[in-house]
Formats: structure tokens, C-alpha cells, sequence
């Protein structure tokens, strides 16, 4: 899984973008040390803002636009496409990189992953780099303490903290939502590994989901943009191989298939005293996919979509 690709790289000129447009997007940026990026604390934000910064979590290797496909009560949906989903779902989309300090937790996404080569699915895909500036993504409503700052420009061996972007995104803005919801391949595709499927065999990926309403707390908007991917969440991916074996990913990927699908995801986050590892990891994944077998050129379908439980999580 060796890639000449860099994705810092490919990130630099969207960051660049985005901080020239930040006024019209209704963001904040801050130069404390780094540069902070806030789209969604101490401003507005937009959804706008939310497709931009979610492009940038995939490394410049997505496509990230929202569409409304006129169906169903919840019709603007968030849609994406990569023709490299390993590296931009897991070598960047990925929220993997889990930063701590006292009582501040985030989790990283982006090119600075690569770079900090803390998660061990790096040493498996072989996928290295060796930029000198970096871009991370956190999903998070307060600002970094220095000390995740210093963290974050050592482990990535950064030649200053001026080198280093930071995007703040709370669950709870316009662009969190986004950026959550446009996870949808990125989690098909985390299933797919889970379950042990070949990556190098997932030649080319696809994926939609309803961008739902904002919420006015945190574990109500986790719920919502968790559910727009378990409950409405679509994702056809373009594999080698044999037929048996794209029919068995087919079946194996929907959320359904998962012992704790069923309820609102706040729900089950509340049963489970939200302790968010309790949940069966396999729930986390879309409603409804398609994998097509490139070498026959047949097609696997499995999961629907849960139009019911999506009105009773989005607060219709």
C-alpha cells in the first residue's frame, strides 16, 4: 500500500483557501503559536465551511459537495467520492490520533496523522511522509492548551509550531455536522478493514448521507450526525476479486447487521453509561451499501434506509 502521494501536500493549497476565504465563511483564525482555525466555537461557522474542512480531512484525494436527491424528508444530503479510499478514509479522514491533556480530549484527523505515525494501521499500510508543515482536524469545542500544541508540532517533527494548522470543529456547529456526516465512506471503509478484507482490493468508493440539523448540546448532536450515517447513510465501493467475496463484504457492512443497531445512537450512548467503547464497533458503518465486483461486473446489495429512525433522532 506504498504511496508516492503526499497528503499534506495535497492539503497545503485547500488550508491555503480556506484562510483566505475564512471572513466569508464565517471563520475565526487565531496565530497564539499555531494557526487556529475555529469554525464553529466562537463563531457561526457555515456549511460551506463544514465541505471545505471536510476535503481537507481526506487528505485533497475527496470530493465533497452537498446535493439534494428531492427524496425523503431529510433530502440534502452530504456527498463524497475518492478514488483512493485507503488513503484518504484511513490514512487521513480517520479520527485516530487521541490527544490529551488534564481535562482536554480530542481526537486527531487529517495529514498530521501521517506524519505522527501513532497508529499502528500506518506501520500496516506502509504509508509514510515527510512534510515539513501539517494540518490536523479536531472535533472539539475549546481551544488546545499549549501543551496539546507542543505535543502535536514534536510528534509530527515539525520545525516550529508556526508550521502547524489546527481546525477546530464542535459536533455541535454547521460545520461539524458536515464534516461528520461526510465520514460516511470513511466508515464503510474502517469497517472494511475491520473485517478483514483485503484494502488493496477497494479500488474506488462513493457515499451519501442526510446532513442532519444542528443540536444544542453534545451528546444530542453526536447522536444526530451518528445516526445520519447509521440510519440514512449510503456507500457503494468498486472491489477485485471474486463475486463470493464482494457479496459477503455486501452483507457483513451495513449498520444493521450490528447487535446494537436499532435505537437512536444517543440512546444507546446513555445504556452503555456513555462509555463510548461498549458499543459494538460494527454498528458504526451505513445503512445501506453496494459493492460491485469489478472483475464480473456484478453488483451486491444489502441494509435500507431507516427513514423512521432518522425523523426520531433529527427531532421531527
Amino acid at each position: 500500500m506504498n504511496s508516492r502521494l503526499s497528503i499534506n501536500a495535497l492539503t497545503q493549497p485547500l488550508v491555503t483557501q480556506l484562510l483566505k476565504e475564512a471572513e466569508k465563511l464565517r471563520l475565526l483564525v487565531e496565530k497564539p503559536h499555531c494557526t487556529v482555525i475555529d469554525a464553529g466555537i466562537n463563531t457561526a461557522g457555515s456549511i460551506q465551511a463544514g465541505l471545505r474542512i471536510a476535503e481537507i480531512c481526506m487528505g485533497g484525494l475527496g470530493h465533497v459537495q452537498l446535493v439534494n436527491t428531492g427524496q425523503g424528508a431529510w433530502s440534502w444530503q452530504v456527498q463524497v467520492n475518492t478514488s483512493n479510499p485507503v488513503l484518504a478514509c484511513l490514512g487521513s479522514q480517520y479520527a485516530g490520533w487521541s490527544l490529551s491533556h488534564e481535562k482536554f480530549y480530542a481526537l486527531g484527523s487529517g495529514a498530521g496523522r501521517i506524519l505522527a505515525q501513532k497508529e499502528p494501521l500506518f506501520a500496516e499500510l506502509g504509508l509514510t511522509d515527510n512534510a515539513t508543515n501539517t494540518t490536523l482536524v479536531l472535533e472539539v469545542d475549546k481551544i488546545p492548551p499549549q501543551a496539546i500544541i507542543d505535543k502535536i508540532v514534536q510528534d509530527c517533527r515539525l520545525p516550529s509550531a508556526e508550521a502547524l494548522t489546527l481546525i477546530l470543529t464542535p459536533t455541535r456547529s454547521l460545520a461539524g455536522c458536515v464534516q461528520i456526516v461526510a465520514r460516511v465512506l470513511e466508515v464503510a471503509m474502517h469497517k472494511v478493514h475491520t473485517l478483514h478484507f483485503p484494502l488493496e482490493r477497494v479500488i474506488d468508493g462513493m457515499g451519501s448521507a442526510p446532513l442532519p440539523p444542528p443540536a444544542k448540546d453534545f451528546v444530542t448532536a453526536m447522536g444526530r450526525t451518528n445516526d445520519a450515517i447509521l440510519f440514512g447513510g449510503q456507500v457503494q465501493l468498486f472491489v477485485t476479486g471474486d463475486d463470493s467475496d464482494a457479496k459477503q463484504l455486501a452483507e457483513q457492512l451495513p449498520s444493521s447487521a450490528s447487535r446494537d443497531y436499532g435505537k437512536p445512537f444517543a440512546e444507546i450512548f446513555k445504556d452503555y453509561q456513555y462509555d463510548f467503547f461498549k458499543i459494538d464497533p460494527m454498528l458504526f458503518s451505513p445503512a445501506q451499501v453496494i459493492v460491485t465486483a469489478l472483475d464480473s461486473g456484478r453488483s451486491f446489495r444489502a441494509g435500507q434506509i431507516d427513514n423512521q429512525g432518522l425523523a426520531v433522532s433529527f427531532g421531527e
